[in-house]
C-alpha cells in the first residue's frame, strides 16, 4: 500500500511539473521543473529497486543535462530570450495535431504487427548480475559501451567550446 502512494506522489509531481515545464513562458522555470520530472522518474526507479538505473537518472539527466541546459540558457543573450513569446497560428496547431495522429498511428501499426505488448508481458526469470552491467558498461569489446560513451564525452565538449565561442563572438560587437 505504501508502494502505490509513493508512486502516485511521484506520478502526480511528474504529471504536474511536465505541464508546467511546458506551459511556463520563463525559460529558467522551464529548466527548473524539468528538472523535477527528471527526480521524479528517479524516485520511481528507486520504487522498482533499479537503483542503477535511479542513481544514473539522477547523475546524468538530473545532475549533466539539466546543468548544461541551464548553461546553454545563460550563454544565450538576453536580447535574444525577452521577447521570445510565440503567437500559434491555427493552421500551424491543425498541422501539429495531424502529424502527431499519424505518428501515433505509426507507432501503434507496428505495435500491434510486431507483437511487441506480448512479448513486454514476459517478464525474465533471472536477474542481471551488477558486474555483468559493470563490464557491459565500460568494456571494450563488442556490444560493450565504452566507445560511445567516449564520443558522446567528446561531442558535448565540443558543444560547451562552440558555445563559449559563441558567446565571445557577441561580447566583441
Amino acid at each position: 500500500m505504501a508502494n502505490l502512494v509513493v508512486f502516485c506522489i511521484l506520478a502526480v509531481v511528474i504529471i504536474c511539473s511536465a505541464v508546467m515545464c511546458v506551459m511556463t513562458k520563463r525559460i529558467m522555470r522551464v529548466a527548473t521543473f524539468l528538472l523535477f520530472v527528471l527526480f521524479g522518474v528517479a524516485g520511481i526507479y528507486f520504487l522498482l529497486d533499479y537503483t542503477f538505473l535511479g542513481a544514473a537518472q539522477i547523475s546524468i539527466y538530473a545532475g549533466g543535462i539539466t546543468m548544461m541546459y541551464i548553461f546553454a540558457i545563460q550563454l544565450v543573450s538576453k536580447q535574444a530570450l525577452q521577447g521570445l513569446v510565440e503567437r500559434f497560428k491555427g493552421s500551424r496547431v491543425l498541422s501539429g495535431v495531424l502529424v502527431s495522429l499519424i505518428g501515433l498511428a505509426t507507432v501503434a501499426v507496428i505495435l500491434l504487427k510486431n507483437e511487441f505488448i506480448n512479448a513486454a508481458t514476459q517478464v525474465a526469470d533471472t536477474e542481471v548480475p551488477m558486474a555483468q552491467i559493470g563490464n557491459s558498461l565500460l568494456g571494450a569489446d563488442k556490444f560493450q559501451y565504452v566507445l560511445p560513451f567516449e564520443f558522446i564525452s567528446v561531442f558535448l565538449l565540443a558543444c560547451i567550446i562552440g558555445g563559449i565561442m559563441i558567446a565571445r563572438k557577441e561580447e566583441n560587437k
